[in-house]
């Protein structure tokens, strides 16, 4: 089955920034590099702003699809522990080029953080209240790791060795294991 327009936009956008960067992605540049006319494109989005937007979500949507396959059961029979260490195993691996720059361009645009801000608290949310269980501030801790494992990853100019890789991801998922 052939992808519709609309993903197809979506795709090469993203292909756009994770080859010249966010300041390279035009209506233009995302038409050409998805095969379409700037009007084919604009039927889809009418602005920049409204691809911006389409393309956060399509990002956090391919990232939900990743954590719930990698949760093994319907996200609603999951408990928070268990949605907490499936964040924890995807999003400690890291994230491509692209998912960092469009994390950042969120920082100062509130309807482009408020995506990544419902994605995140759908699967590690913060803990409530004045004085939080435990618990709660564990899975916390693990998501606020994960997310800083995951921006090493997208911006370190090196790897971590195998066996250090492996240690940090034990650690996190400690914070997520069940307390014996």
């Amino acid at each position: 089955m052939r992808p519709s327009s609309r993903t197809q936009i979506l795709e090469a956008a993203v292909r756009v920034v994770e080859r010249a960067g966010i300041t390279a992605l035009t209506l233009d540049a995302a038409a050409a590099e998805a095969g379409l006319t700037k009007p084919g494109l604009m039927y889809h989005f009418p602005n920049r702003d409204a691809l911006l937007v389409a393309i956060q979500r399509h990002l956090t949507e391919t990232l939900d699809g990743h954590l719930r396959a990698e949760l093994g059961k319907p996200f609603e029979e999951a408990t928070a522990r268990e949605r907490a260490a499936a964040y924890v195993r995807c999003c400690g691996q890291g994230g491509g080029t692209a998912d960092f720059v469009f994390m950042v361009a969120s920082a100062t645009r509130p309807e482009l953080a408020r995506i990544w801000d419902e994605f995140a608290d759908r699967w590690a949310p913060e803990p409530p209240g004045p004085d939080p269980d435990p618990e709660a501030v564990d899975l916390f801790l693990a998501r606020v790791a994960a997310d800083g494992l995951w921006l090493f990853h997208a911006t370190a100019q090196s790897t971590l060795a195998p066996g250090v890789a492996e240690a940090v991801q034990r650690r996190l998922a400690a914070l997520t294991a069940p307390e014996s």
